[in-house]
């Protein structure tokens, strides 16, 4: 699949944008990692989700490890082009947790 050329995510140099996983059944949030300009262009690609480890400084696809993995059906950017949002079609637990969302804690009731 290509990317549009009408597409406005901005990726500057060295720059990385906050990717929000929804699954797409439920709308359930799932996770917010980050993406780079090659981390969006091979999740577009692959229909893979591919994130970029902050931790490990490297590209990983949700579910290398794990099995967990994350397949692509939408993705939108918000109006400052700074932000994606990935509808996923997601296997098991999105959380290294092994929860299936990263927010199942609450501040207050």
């Amino acid at each position: 699949m290509q990317i549009p050329a009408e597409v406005a995510v901005h990726f500057a140099a060295g720059t990385l944008v906050a990717a929000i996983a929804q699954d797409v059944e439920s709308n359930e949030v799932l996770m917010v990692a980050w993406m780079n300009e090659e981390a969006f262009k091979k999740t577009v690609e692959t229909k893979e989700v591919t994130y970029w480890s902050r931790s490990r400084n490297a590209l990983w696809t949700k579910g290398e490890s794990s099995g967990h993995t994350q397949k692509l059906i939408e993705i939108s950017y918000d109006c400052d082009g700074d932000a994606l949002l990935l509808k996923v079609d997601q296997v098991g637990a999105a959380c290294h947790t092994g929860e299936r969302s990263c927010f199942h804690r609450t501040v207050a009731d």
